[in-house]
């Protein structure tokens, strides 16, 4: 056991799957760190989810995050080393950034750089992926940088899509590389910390 072991953070905005994936790999691999989960809806799923698995929650507003140094501080006194945005859908601040450079990283459920960008999440992105007939999708897994969507990749995954594929369908095989490719990666960049 190592002691002051860092820490991770996981910003979400929504039910939390990605999260609950990520807490429950690094408990089946007795991985010694503890989640801390912040989301900017005080009723977002994420928050009871992963608090039943040990994790430390909190809610914040917009001003908080964009406004004031409160985060930052929380992470920063909480040993947060790694942070992962899972399903967050605010672009992250100056001051985060500057906080942990080349130490926060993103979820896109889908291959950027297309479909990225302001407003494109979560069924959107299927929706868009259906429509232009696209022969396949995937996840990428980046770093974060002032844009959305935008940094440098870590990883791309891609699952073929059939012509009578559903957005529904299609957010079901992305949603499955995701839970079994982000974990991994979390795991990968916390090792090099």
């Amino acid at each position: 056991m190592r002691n002051h072991s860092p820490n991770i953070a996981i910003f979400a905005s929504g039910s939390g799957s990605n999260a609950v994936q990520i807490i429950n790999h690094f408990k089946t691999e007795n991985i010694d760190t503890h989640f801390f989960v912040l989301s900017n809806k005080k009723d977002a799923a994420v928050l009871e989810k992963t608090e039943a698995l040990g994790a430390t929650t909190m809610s914040f507003s917009r001003e908080e995050f964009y406004n004031s140094g409160k985060i930052v501080r929380f992470l920063t006194e909480n040993s947060v080393q790694l942070v992962v945005l899972a399903g967050f859908l605010w672009l992250v601040p100056q001051n985060l950034l500057e906080a942990f450079p080349n130490k926060i990283i993103n979820i896109h459920p889908a291959l950027l750089p297309k479909y990225g960008g302001k407003g494109m999440y979560g069924m959107r992105v299927h929706t868009a992926v259906v429509e232009a007939q696209e022969k396949e999708t995937g996840i990428t897994i980046h770093f974060v940088d002032e844009e959305y969507d935008h940094g440098k990749t870590i990883l791309q995954k891609t699952c073929n899509l059939d012509p009578s594929d559903s957005p529904e369908t299609v957010a079901k095989k992305v949603r499955q590389l995701e839970h079994k490719y982000f974990p991994l990666v979390v795991k990968e960049l916390y090792n090099d910390i």
